[in-house]
């Protein structure tokens, strides 16, 4: 620097400016009250450092406590360089490093200190992520903080002890910033003033790892522009950045192939590619935890003779997995969780240990609310303490989840801590809500299918209504999370709510909005849990909704061995008895036996007929008119569509509506009444539209191609071909093949695909 250029102004000489103005001192006044000449004082106020004897007679004079003395001292020093070393690798977090690194750059003289906040769940790799960017920023050439580092562990949640005292972190601060240990000040506020004086006219960035809270940090943050401070914590920092504006860092769990990309350089490429499927199930096993993944690769380095796969088995038993997940020298996974899981309040602890019950992907706040036996509104507050607490995260339509290994600590801190009867009762308030709510969302959906009733009508809740549109968003949501409560139930010993929750929706799953195998899923579970409960009644309806799963998904002989069963059954419940005869009347339609059709679904009507059961009755009309169609006679078929479709529509029946339509629509066709045909179709579509049914509306699309096809419209057939192909591929009914297979050679001949409608 040319030696008659103006220096830029020193800390001490900014901390001595501002207590001039604050006692309205002007620097000819400061001289004559330290004795120095005013032009010395001017070369002070330019940026030369002050004598050791001047800094002590202006901290007299203008009352500074020894800040002024401390700032002196601190001239000239060495740049701070505390930062830890870097993670040897980072992988799968560019777009957060992204962030960061923009975030950081827009430091400068006029604006405020910029503030990056780094949060996420035990274990989630966030100190790593802040290492990382801190040394990116060092190393790079156009340094953006050539005034050094500094770096301090805050103990937020850390094995022993308490969080760490900000008045020592302060000191720790302030002595790598050059002050003399005896020139640093008693009083945390004191050592910050001081702190913020130092760093305002430098351009330092501050790691804060492990942070607290937002209280912990705050007398940490520098007071001016040109500072940049990284802060990591398990908890979300709201108060920090409602104070500073923090860019906040969400750090989640890693992609499944990130994760894979962490055991692979760890274990070295040649053995990961050799067992590449362990890999991936190891990968998942950690979920996404980069603390999980390399204690996993570690285990799997420290013994080169044994396969990856044996790793993944051992940890394949959820019970033992957390066991599995730790070194003899490193910390275990489980610890970690242990630090977050301490700090809560009893309340919310008792909440996360009965979330640990819940196996589904996802819960609403009303079956939080009910595990833990809390009004849904408090259960709400709890929830969101925990999302801040990183040990619960939300997902979309207002739901939480616990991932991973996470989940696993949630279960194992429930089966520590709560007595049998108290987990007992947990599953029974959730299973018993679960049912509640099914066969409220029942009668909107499917309102004549209802073979689960609970033992009180007024029991359920009015939530839905008429509102049909309400329900199915519900099942929708909810579709996921009914085998795995079911099966919480089961193990629980209570299999009757197991087998009625199952069945109570029972006719939304027959809509397959969901894929076909989560019905047979759920009706699978159902019989297994009516037959441990021993009851006949529920026994024979999951036959009869196991069979209906079977015959959607194109396995005939099944279903047909499902609803022979049904019939077998000693003491059967007449209605099911009366379903399972329809059944094997549409089995024996869609063969081509006639005969053998219309006498099952003549003794279905009966039956029905016998329960006054008019919904029965309009299915099994529906099944002789397909025998009398496939002879020919068209206008007794269409006779009782006639009379099925009225009592369907009276019953406010849309999907059973839909299908009377496609029926009435298939006799128009086979007269080659093609407009009239068109029509009614379009009509079916409609109706099954209107009733969310995926399934009736994928075969009415295949109807409107076939119509349209024979009326000469080739393109707009194959249009409504390529829609039904979309609804079958989500479905994952094997029809989408037929279809698919349609689209490449043509019409084929008249009739539909299938014949479940």
């Amino acid at each position: 620097m040319d030696g008659d250029q103006q220096q830029s102004p020193s800390a001490f000489a900014g901390e001595l400016q501002r207590l001039l103005k604050k006692r309205g001192l002007s620097w000819r006044g400061l001289a004559d009250l330290v004795g120095y000449h005013p032009s010395w004082l001017s070369k002070i106020k330019n940026g030369i450092p002050p004598s050791g004897e001047l800094a002590r007679r202006c901290d007299e004079a203008l009352e500074a406590e020894g800040n002024l003395i401390a700032l002196a001292g601190a001239e000239d020093t060495r740049p701070p360089a505390q930062l830890p070393a870097p993670p040897a690798r980072l992988v799968g977090r560019d777009r957060e490093l992204a962030m960061m690194h923009e975030a950081l750059s827009e430091t400068g003289p006029a604006r405020d200190p910029v503030v990056v906040a780094v949060d996420g769940p035990p274990g989630v790799g966030k100190t790593a992520l802040a290492l990382r960017c801190a040394h990116d920023i060092k190393d790079c050439e156009l340094h953006a903080f050539p005034d050094g580092e500094l770096y301090s562990d805050l103990r937020g949640h850390a094995e022993e002890g308490e969080p760490v005292d900000p008045g020592r972190v302060l000191e720790d601060f302030l002595i790598a910033l050059g002050v003399g240990e005896q020139d640093i000040p008693h009083g945390a506020e004191q050592r910050a003033k001081l702190y913020r004086s130092l760093l305002a006219s430098r351009r330092v960035l501050v790691v804060l790892d492990n942070a607290a809270s937002s209280r912990q940090v705050e007398p940490l943050l520098p007071g001016a522009g040109g500072c940049g401070v990284v802060v990591t914590s398990r908890r979300r920092l709201s108060g920090l950045a409602m104070r500073t504006e923090a860019e906040r860092v969400e750090l989640g769990p890693l992609t499944a192939e990130s994760a894979r990309e962490v055991l692979r350089n760890v274990i070295g490429a040649p053995r990961a590619d050799e067992e590449g499927e362990a890999l991936a199930a190891l990968a998942d096993q950690c979920g996404g935890l980069p603390l999980a993944l390399r204690i996993a690769a570690e285990r799997a380095v420290a013994h080169p003779h044994r396969s990856v796969g044996e790793l993944a088995r051992e940890l394949a038993d959820e019970r033992h997995r957390l066991d599995g997940l730790a070194t003899d020298d490193s910390v275990a996974l489980r610890n970690v969780f242990e630090w977050s899981y301490r700090t809560l309040d009893e309340p919310d602890a008792r909440l996360f240990r009965l979330l640990g019950l819940h196996q589904g992907p996802h819960l609403s706040p009303e079956a939080a609310a009910a595990l833990a036996g809390v009004p849904v509104v408090a259960c709400r507050h709890m929830l969101e303490r925990l999302v801040a607490a990183n040990l619960v995260e939300t997902v979309p339509s207002a739901r939480y989840r616990i991932r991973g290994p996470l989940a696993l600590y949630a279960a194992e801190r429930a089966a520590d801590s709560e007595s049998a009867q108290e987990r007992d009762a947990a599953v029974s308030r959730l299973a018993g809500g679960y049912l509640l709510t099914a066969v409220a969302a029942s009668e909107a959906v499917t309102p004549s299918w209802a073979p689960v009733r609970p033992p009180d009508p007024g029991a359920v809740p009015p939530l839905f209504g008429d509102d049909v549109q309400a329900a199915l968003r519900w099942c929708d949501a909810e579709a996921v999370n009914l085998a795995p409560v079911a099966r919480l139930a089961m193990d629980h010993g209570q299999s009757g709510l197991a087998w009625r929750l199952l069945l109570a929706l029972g006719g939304y799953l027959s809509l397959l909005r969901v894929p076909g195998r989560m019905w047979l899923e759920a009706a699978v579970l159902a019989r297994e849990a009516a037959r441990t409960a021993r009851d006949a009644y529920g026994t024979a309806w999951a036959g009869v909704t196991l069979a209906e799963a079977h015959c959607r998904l194109q396995c005939p002989d099944r279903a047909r061995s499902c609803w022979e069963e049904v019939l077998a059954l000693p003491g059967g419940d007449p209605r099911a008895v009366a379903w399972a005869r329809a059944g094997l009347g549409l089995l024996a339609a869609g063969e081509g036996l006639q005969e053998a059709a219309a006498g099952h679904a003549r003794a279905a009507l009966a039956g029905f007929q016998e329960l006054n059961d008019r919904y029965g009755m309009a299915r099994a009309l529906m099944t002789v008119a397909d025998s009398l169609r496939a002879r020919r006679h068209y206008d007794d078929a269409l006779r009782l569509l006639g009379d099925a479709l009225r009592v369907l529509e009276d019953l406010g029946e849309h999907d059973g509506r839909g299908a009377a339509l496609a029926r009435m629509a298939d006799v128009h066709l086979a007269r080659d009444e093609y407009e009239r045909a068109l029509d009614l179709v379009g009509r079916s579509l409609e109706a099954h539209r209107q009733a969310g049914a995926r399934a009736g509306e994928a075969d009415a699309l295949v109807r409107r191609g076939l119509v349209l096809r024979a009326h000469g419209r080739g393109s707009e057939a194959r249009e409504a071909w390529a829609e039904a192909v979309t609804l079958y591929d989500a479905m994952e009914d094997p029809r989408a093949a037929e279809v698919r297979s349609r689209l490449g050679r043509g019409p084929g001949g008249r009739n539909p695909p299938g014949a479940a409608s």
